[in-house]
């Protein structure tokens, strides 16, 4: 008996084959829809950076939206250090395990010199939002790139500025003392500051460098000791619970210098420092990078920044949250171009990136060979009426500096 012969006609040829082209492209179509880079934010949220942490995770809370109306695609997974340098090693080793693609944090340098390390191990980048001090871009990692300035760099900008400040204001200071904490970041910061002051030819002397423990119950012989020096200028590297409790030991000692500046440290900026002193925390300044008012990014970022956060200000956030937001949208960016999410070559992409549209002040988000963005910029900042005040440089200022700060005694 003959087998049934099975007759085949053009649309049965044309019909099977659009069904095979449509099984083979449909999994690589679904991809394309719905792949997002998976990035573990690693911050401090809890601890004594639990201040600048929650700030910085605000900033990865609304980033996914704001990317998203720029055509970037991330999926978002937070992760507490609570300010523990091992913490944050182990996590990340978990983070990665997971099956996050990248790593962005981490706000404390010793923690991210710890993620650092297990990002070149695993192969995975690390994209530094905050984290100052050198060394993080002179081991010669090849899976991290910093988009923040080193703490040399914010010490001669911030040096730079005060005779900027000097020149604004005509307020002249003869003498200073540096005050700054002993964590890493402080450490790095003294270092910093101790070589290249002489070279700055500041129109002051510096007088000594104190350092001291952020997590000491108060600062009074600290305070003390900068006292009876009788500096014109404070000079401090601080942490937010740290700034309260100098500026509180220098009210009980009545001591009131003309001008207290840091020349590039979080702490004098943070809403803690605000709702802790009041007045008292009007006419501080901190010399560091900012969000640059007249970036449309900046505009997108702040408008959702209060949509999502109707009881924070990101006047005072805009810091932390610009920086984080910075990092996400680097990565974000270079996933992009890369087509993948697999490390070496979305390192590659990253390592390659050139934003010139961003948030914080300065030219395009470049990354040199050793993965350090050398363009950021800086601004005076001085807090006035319980806000962050651009007040240099002149192009970027909404008020005039004040010179010298008023007493302590008698602010309302």
């Amino acid at each position: 008996m003959d087998k049934p012969r099975v007759r085949l006609n053009r649309r049965h040829l044309i019909g099977g084959a659009a069904a095979a082209t449509a099984m083979l492209a449909a999994p690589a179509i679904v991809r394309a829809q719905t792949k997002a880079l998976k990035v573990a934010v690693m911050l401090p949220r809890s601890g004594y950076l639990a201040a600048a942490g929650q700030a910085c995770q605000r900033g990865a809370d609304i980033s996914p939206k704001v990317l998203a109306d720029y055509g970037y695609q991330i999926e978002i997974v937070p992760i507490n250090f609570e300010s523990n340098i091992d913490l944050a090693r182990t996590q990340t080793e978990r983070a990665i395990a997971d099956g996050a693609q990248c790593i962005v944090g981490a706000f404390e340098s010793g923690a991210t010199l710890a993620i650092a390390q297990v990002c070149e191990q695993r192969q995975v980048p690390l994209v530094v939002n905050i984290a100052a001090a050198p060394k993080i871009t002179e081991q010669g990692y090849k899976y991290l790139v910093r988009n923040f300035q080193t703490g040399g760099q914010l010490v001669s900008n911030g040096l730079r500025l005060i005779k900027d400040l000097m020149a604004a204001t005509g307020v002249d200071f003869k003498s200073a003392v540096f005050l700054h904490a002993n964590d890493t970041f402080g450490t790095s910061m003294g270092v910093a500051m101790n070589k290249l002051f002489p070279a700055a030819q500041m129109p002051f002397t510096l007088a000594e460098s104190i350092a001291y423990d952020p997590k000491a119950q108060d600062l009074a012989v600290e305070v003390t000791k900068v006292r009876a020096l009788n500096p014109d200028l404070v000079l401090v590297v601080t942490r937010s619970a740290d700034a309260i409790k100098l500026v509180r030991d220098m009210v009980r000692q009545r001591f009131t210098p003309k001008a207290i500046i840091s020349p590039g440290s979080p702490g004098l900026y943070d809403e803690e420092f605000f709702k802790a002193l009041g007045p008292l925390a009007d006419y501080s300044i901190y010399n560091l990078p900012w969000a640059d008012p007249k970036s449309k990014m900046t505009d997108a970022l702040a408008k959702a920044f209060a949509a999502a956060f109707p009881n924070h200000r990101f006047a005072v956030d805009c810091f932390n949250v610009g920086f984080t937001f910075e990092a996400l949208l680097i990565a974000a960016n270079g996933f992009k171009r890369a087509g993948t999410g697999s490390g070496p070559e979305l390192m590659a992409a990253i390592r390659a990136t050139d934003l010139p549209e961003h948030v914080m002040i300065g030219g395009p988000i470049k990354f040199d060979a050793k993965g350090q963005n050398n363009n950021i910029g800086s601004a005076v900042v001085q807090n006035r009426k319980l806000t962050p005040t651009v007040v240099l440089p002149a192009a970027s200022a909404t008020m005039k500096p004040v010179l010298p700060m008023p007493p302590w005694q008698g602010r309302t």
